[in-house]
């Protein structure tokens, strides 16, 4: 066998293996771990000289420009209330998604801005602004929002009208006579 310092082939580190004294039975090895320190945050806290976080949100055609601050959980879109400007129950859901993933439900207002497409355009880009705003607030909340997937801009958007079809890709219907 080499010196203990250096090991020649495995053949050697088998050896050095066996030679290592044994843990008696029932105990495990004292194994050594380096005390835990508390995750710090890789990114810092982005806010302007309000106090609020800023984001812009985009999902199809629409545009959001997002305003985070705490409070009381109020949700302002283009001046309006959220329940006047998504009547539909399912938007306000899909808009109030990043805060029920992080427990932060009415603990920040928000304060929105959106303009292009439908109103589902619009709700989905009012959420991926909450979710850039709301990790650009508390970056230890961006791992959670990331892993549900809030933080990807859905690039899927409408295909163009092609020349010769009827649609996107739907042919003009065949007449045999």
């Amino acid at each position: 066998m080499a010196d203990n310092n250096t090991i020649s082939d495995l053949a050697d580190l088998k050896d050095i293996a066996s030679a290592a004294p044994a843990a008696p039975a029932g105990e495990e090895a004292p194994v050594a771990v380096a005390p835990a320190a508390p995750p710090a945050p890789l990114r810092e806290q982005e806010l302007d000289a309000q106090g609020r976080a800023y984001a812009t949100g985009r999902r199809k055609d629409a545009v959001a420009r997002v305003w985070v601050k705490p409070g009381t959980g109020k949700i302002t879109i283009n001046g309006r209330d959220q329940e006047v400007y998504f009547a539909r129950p399912t938007l306000r859901l899909i808009i109030n998604q990043p805060f029920d993933i992080t427990d932060r439900t009415g603990q920040y207002d928000v304060v929105a801005t959106v303009k292009g497409g439908g109103l589902s355009g619009q709700a989905g880009a009012v959420k991926h602004g909450i979710s850039q705003a709301l990790s650009k607030y508390e970056p230890v909340l961006r791992s959670t929002v990331k892993a549900a997937g809030f933080l990807t801009r859905d690039s899927r958007v409408v295909e163009r009208k092609k020349y010769g079809r009827a649609k996107a890709r739907r042919s003009f219907q065949f007449s045999k006579r």
